[in-house]
């Protein structure tokens, strides 16, 4: 693989590399960290072109809304600096740069003092995070959805992720069909409810909004000092969507007292303290933007991106491990198991999240 020392100076830092480090937190693009001679720092990131062939769409779509965030940090009186990602030129004057071996790599400004947090030891830290994705959607409430491009076609399409699974067990490429016979029954005893978000946004009974859709905690840049959210990072995915999927994918990863990939499944539930402080971070954000329909169907939003997150693990699993970076052979599938008994702890709570939401509405 090219080396970060390599490419570090195809863009304008107007920096000397001295080191860098893997940042290996996330599933799709290989991140580093890049120090400089100057004292300044740097996001370097090869993009996964396998999961985004439109590497080119990806950043139109990230300047257009960095640019309108900036924008309206201005107006509400906070940093522009650092109220989103700020991506830097090629020297050619663009914003990814090509390797000999077809490769497309970017750059961000290092946010300094920030951290991204893996784990959230606190329901008051979590409600800060969710008031970061709920500013982040009003921001974005008066910027034109169409001038986005769809970055992945149909990415929070319940039913076609199912669709997918069920295409990659059948077709069974790896011969993986029989270890996840369980796990493949959970899901179809589900089927009925997979569409309930998609069907009420084709109905107008909640509507599209511009929208994150990958709402993970580690993708809110949190202060050292305060423990305040700063920004929201990972822009990859920002397309027309549901409010109840960038809430839905924070509570399935936030809200879990364990990490995706834990494979004691006795330690793994949600948390209902994490889910109501999210909860009124998020509105707190949003300031009012949500209708009482969205807000009642808060939970449901939580449940689908569990369950769909945990069918693109499986059917990963099935297809040969093409889409996640996984650490060993079982990974995917240890992924999927995580995330279907959160959703069977979720169905366990639906009364209590229920009651939450409502108060809310």
């Amino acid at each position: 693989m090219t080396q970060v020392k390599e490419i570090f100076p195809f863009f304008d830092t107007r920096c000397e590399y001295t080191g860098d480090e893997e940042i290996i937190s996330g599933h799709i693009n290989r991140t580093y960290r890049v120090d400089t001679k100057q004292g300044r720092r740097f996001i370097l990131q090869k993009m996964n072109t396998y999961v985004f062939p439109r590497a080119d769409y990806v950043m139109e779509n990230i300047l257009l809304v960095t640019g309108h965030i900036r924008d309206k940090a201005r107006e509400r009186g906070a940093d522009p600096e650092r109220a989103t990602l700020h991506p830097v030129r090629t020297l050619a004057g663009g914003y990814l740069y090509e390797d000999g071996q077809g490769g497309k790599w970017r750059m961000y400004r290092f946010t300094e003092g920030a951290v991204s947090l893996q784990s959230c030891d606190s329901p008051e830290v979590f409600r800060s995070v969710g008031e970061a994705f709920g500013t982040f959607q009003r921001d974005l409430a008066d910027f034109d959805a169409k001038a986005l491009h769809e970055t992945i076609e149909r990415f929070h399409d319940t039913p076609n992720r199912f669709a997918a699974l069920k295409k990659a067990y059948e077709t069974d490429a790896c011969q993986r069909a029989a270890q996840v016979e369980k796990e493949y029954r959970f899901v179809l005893d589900r089927v009925p409810h997979l569409a309930d978000i998609t069907r009420a946004m084709e109905e107008g009974t909640i509507p599209l909004r511009v929208t994150h859709n990958d709402t993970k905690l580690n993708n809110v840049m949190v202060d050292e000092k305060t423990g305040r959210a700063v920004c929201v990072i990972d822009l990859d995915t920002v397309m027309p969507g549901s409010a109840l999927y960038d809430f839905g994918d924070a509570i399935r990863f936030g809200a879990s007292s364990a990490a995706e990939d834990e494979t004691d499944l006795e330690k793994v539930f949600i948390r209902t303290e994490y889910f109501e402080s999210f909860l009124e971070g998020f509105l707190t954000g949003l300031d009012g933007a949500l209708t009482p329909c969205e807000i009642e169907m808060l939970p449901r939003g939580a449940w689908m991106m569990t369950i769909e997150v945990g069918i693109r693990f499986l059917a990963d699993y099935l297809d040969g491990d093409r889409y996640f970076r996984v650490e060993y052979p079982q990974h995917n599938l240890d992924r999927a198991r995580n995330q279907f008994k959160l959703v069977a702890d979720l169905e366990e709570k639906w009364d209590a999240l229920t009651d939450i939401a409502r108060r809310y509405s």
